[in-house]
């Protein structure tokens, strides 16, 4: 049995063991799916210029960011689906094995693969919100019918509810992920580096409450040589469901 799988098979009698266990996840794990990554070469900010994501332009100039905002995120992301490495979280949730996800990720796959509890450190594509009276709605339902989307309430503008540079964490999704990193029991880390700031402290405080840290990554990242007990290299599309097939096996075996 190679080292991986050894990995994985005491990883996965951990799982089955803790009390409460959270799932932390970055770009990689959208990446399988086939969004890239801001950062980075071949990155989203290496083809557009960050500036229509700051909150300053976004008021000065909303039509030439709403222009670029739709091709990135709206265009593009139209026909992405959830990987296997989303469809093992949601399927661990539903056992019971899994009790939230910290995600940065903006692009709604994790409730798309069935995942319930989400918390959204920095917002999501899948909603719009009102600049003046701060009402949301679908973002399907808006973007099809104007260039410049507005409220259908008060006519402000409408902005994706993610956050822009400039803007701060959303407080609700903050407390959240505070909360559960600092009472898990096991807290993997899935496709991210560690560069992404205040995100990038969640793990330490999983870590210094005592939490096991599992991290998965196709790259050594921030947090392999300071707080992971485990690293297990490669993608979460192979690694999760190498994780469940051990898990699966261990609940068969079970006496």
């Amino acid at each position: 049995m190679t080292s991986i799988h050894l990995q994985a098979k005491e990883i996965a009698e951990i799982v089955i063991k803790s009390s409460y266990s959270i799932a932390f996840t970055g770009a990689g794990i959208s990446a399988e799916s086939g969004i890239p990554p801001f950062l980075g070469e071949g990155g989203i900010w290496s083809r557009y210029n960050p500036e229509v994501l700051e909150i300053d332009y976004f008021f000065r100039q909303p039509m030439k960011s709403w222009t670029v905002i739709k091709e990135i995120f709206y265009n593009f992301f139209v026909d992405v689906k959830p990987n296997a490495g989303h469809k093992i979280l949601s399927k661990w949730e539903n056992e019971g094995m899994l009790d939230a996800i910290i995600t940065q990720n903006i692009d709604n796959l994790h409730q798309m693969a069935g995942s319930c509890e989400v918390y959204e450190f920095h917002g999501t594509t899948s909603r719009l919100i009102c600049t003046d009276c701060n009402k949301t709605f679908s973002s399907e339902s808006i973007l099809s019918e104007k260039m410049l989307p507005t409220c259908t309430d008060c006519n402000g503008l409408l902005k994706p509810d993610f956050i822009f540079f400039g803007e701060g964490i959303p407080l609700k999704a903050y407390q959240q992920s505070i909360d559960a990193a600092r009472k898990c029991k096991v807290f993997f880390i899935i496709g991210t580096s560690g560069e992404v700031s205040p995100a990038n402290q969640i793990p330490a405080l999983a870590k210094e409450s005592g939490a096991v840290i599992i991290e998965i990554n196709k790259e050594t990242s921030f947090y392999t040589n300071r707080i992971s007990d485990y690293f297990l290299q490669g993608s979460a599309g192979e690694i999760l469901p190498l994780i469940d097939h051990y898990i699966q096996l261990n609940k068969v075996n079970r006496p």
